[in-house]
């Protein structure tokens, strides 16, 4: 009797721990068939974040309206490859993706300078074989500048220096921004305003 109790226990705690294992194997067998669509929407938002329209603007809101911060200032980050635009209290009112100079000979100068009187729609340098369009100066009358990505001697957009912008240093020493940041810092950004490059 003793005995058929002992087995009776042991039949039971299987058929239990069977019950339980199979409840469990659902249970992990639902999350990991999830899983990778999880994973598959997490990589699809990264390369979304990570895809950079070079011909838009950098944010999906309104640029800000200048007259209503009148102490507003550019903030060039040339590790970061931004372009802060910077209320009065240092607030960040609206990001741009850049791209600064690259190596020694091309650096972006570090410093505080301000948007100085040149500014065009158009140039192309014939010795670097590169152009813009937008540009506005900050510092040394035309030499350094803020621009869109480059183009080519006709003003067709170089695809491929386009794409680096905002994630590596890819310029002569200007900086670069996209086609539409290009075009509202031109139309927008006031003479004499400050620009921190660091």
């Amino acid at each position: 009797m003793r005995r058929l109790r002992q087995l009776l226990v042991v039949f039971a705690l299987v058929i239990v721990g069977a019950v339980g294992i199979n409840r469990l194997i659902q249970g992990h067998t639902t999350p990991q068939t999830s899983q990778p669509t999880s994973q598959t929407t997490k990589k699809a938002n990264t390369a979304k974040a990570d895809t950079i329209n070079w011909r838009k603007p950098s944010e999906n809101k309104p640029y800000p309206n200048l007259k209503q911060h009148p102490n507003a200032w550019l903030d060039v980050n040339t590790n970061r490859q931004r372009v802060y635009i910077r209320d009065g209290n240092n607030k960040v009112l609206y990001t741009m993706y850049c791209s600064t100079g690259t190596g020694k000979e091309n650096k972006t100068p570090h410093g505080t300078y301000a948007i100085q009187g040149e500014r065009g729609k158009f140039f192309y340098n014939q010795s670097s074989g590169e152009g813009a369009k937008y540009w506005v100066s900050w510092k040394d009358h035309g030499i350094y500048l803020f621009h869109s990505v480059p183009t080519d001697k006709n003003g067709n957009y170089i695809k491929s220096e386009a794409e680096e912008l905002g994630k590596t240093a890819a310029s002569h020493g200007c900086v670069r921004l996209s086609v539409a940041d290009a075009k509202w810092v031109y139309n927008n950004v006031p003479y004499g305003m400050k620009v921190v490059i660091h």
